[in-house]
């Protein structure tokens, strides 16, 4: 399948497509494959947007893992900046230094995103000294410190000359009560009151090579975690009540927060949010800008919200190759399991046939998956079911390309982070 660039295809009205769409438009792909609908990412980068109130969405990578559709979503209304998962992957999307080359075996292109914050704290001696000695790239990737010990590894590997690196102090966003001995959200940062955030940007200051720029505070609690989750009413109403506190408590201390900061340095930026809660940080005076991606995709994680319902954009197709027992076929591979806490919601969920799920005692297998139901009678060996993965971008880590759909054609295909031989965590 030849590639064509998804930014000739995305830019007109295109409806998402439906299965029997998927079907036609794959009918010469041999699984197991992916496809993302370009109807509804756009649809769901159109939703996001409106969500954000106007102001900037820094489009998270690792929620997509693709460089052509990353491009793509950042063309678009409401899209600026990326927010990377580590240094070298920050250092390859700027086309610097080694370690740029592309699954065909050509550069980089270096254009890239202008604008790379890394949302993750980095121990990458090497890539930091790639980063300190490019001084294009030092001017566009922002490293994320939430200690002093961040700061001294930092000076220690760029050495005393060359350009400023650029840094921003990563505030916990958790909820903490009963004087710290209740603890609600991620355990991400030891910023958290905003006298140590202040602290920290003094310390900054004292380090000639590094320059400080912004403040992230990623309220996982609230932006992560479903408010409408199926189950008991009781559950739903405490996810609701710890957000609601959640999100009035976090609104305050970002404030004093950024205050504190900027009575130290002048700030470029204040990124905060996450796709469950674009509305809620977007009304935050202190904020401006968001974080989000996994909404593009829109997994199945992305299913329980009250406040907005994206169009799934991402799908994996497998074969069928047994029919052990009535009621039930197999089907090759299938283990796509996402990351975080084990249970039942990390797993890949059928979706099409209608009425085909996962056996409780085995759960998606590495080499295959059993599943039960009515529609298992109606499939033959060779037949597809379709898949969604739990969350977005670690789709990605399983298959070299994504096929491009529009309506019932595959209107290009482009590679993966994987498919440019590249797999950063």
């Amino acid at each position: 399948m030849g590639s064509a660039a998804p930014q000739d295809v995305t830019r007109r009205p295109v409806a998402p497509a439906g299965f029997e769409e998927l079907q036609a438009a794959t009918a010469g792909l041999q699984p197991p494959f992916a496809v993302v609908d370009l109807g509804a990412l756009r649809a769901n980068a159109a939703q996001m947007a409106r969500r954000a109130g106007g102001k900037p969405i820094r489009l998270a990578s690792k929620s997509l893992r693709c460089r052509p559709l990353i491009d793509e979503v950042l063309a678009l209304p409401g899209f600026a900046g990326v927010l990377a998962f580590t240094l070298p992957e920050a250092l390859w999307l700027a086309g610097a230094g080694e370690g740029t080359e592309t699954g065909d075996g050509a550069g980089a292109d270096t254009s890239g995103p202008g604008d790379i914050l890394v949302g993750y704290p980095t121990a990458d001696v090497p890539a930091l000294r790639r980063l300190a000695s490019d001084e294009r790239a030092a001017g566009r990737i922002t490293l994320m410190v939430d200690s002093v010990e961040h700061l001294d590894l930092i000076t220690d590997a760029v050495g005393p000359s060359g350009p400023p690196v650029r840094v921003c102090l990563d505030l916990d966003a958790s909820l903490r009560l009963l004087g710290g001995r209740v603890h609600l959200g991620m355990r991400r940062s030891p910023l958290h009151a905003p006298e140590q955030a202040e602290r920290l940007a003094r310390a900054v200051l004292a380090r000639p090579r590094l320059r400080l720029v912004g403040v992230m505070a990623y309220e996982g609690q609230i932006a992560g975690v479903g408010d409408n989750q199926p189950g008991a009413g009781l559950r739903q109403a405490a996810v609701r009540l710890v957000q609601r506190i959640s999100a009035q408590e976090l609104r305050a201390r970002r404030a004093a927060a950024i205050r504190a900061v900027r009575a130290v340095a002048p700030l470029e930026f204040v990124n905060g949010g996450g796709t469950g809660s674009l509305e809620t940080t977007s009304a935050e005076p202190a904020v401006t800008e968001l974080g989000a991606g996994s909404g593009i995709y829109a997994p199945v994680l992305f299913d329980h919200y009250r406040g907005f319902r994206p169009l799934p954009a991402a799908y994996f197709a497998l074969s069928v190759v047994r029919r052990p027992a009535p009621r039930h076929v197999t089907v090759l591979g299938g283990g796509w399991i996402a990351s975080g806490a084990p249970g039942a919601d990390r797993l890949p969920v059928p979706v099409w046939p209608e009425g085909l799920r996962l056996l409780p005692a085995e759960g998606a297998g590495e080499v295959q998956t059993p599943l039960t139901g009515a529609a298992a009678d109606g499939l033959r060996l060779g037949d597809r079911v379709w898949f969604r993965h739990a969350k977005a971008g670690e789709l990605c880590e399983r298959v070299d390309r994504l096929h491009l759909i529009e309506g019932d054609r595959i209107v290009g295909d482009v590679p993966t982070y994987r498919g440019e031989r590249h797999a950063f965590l």
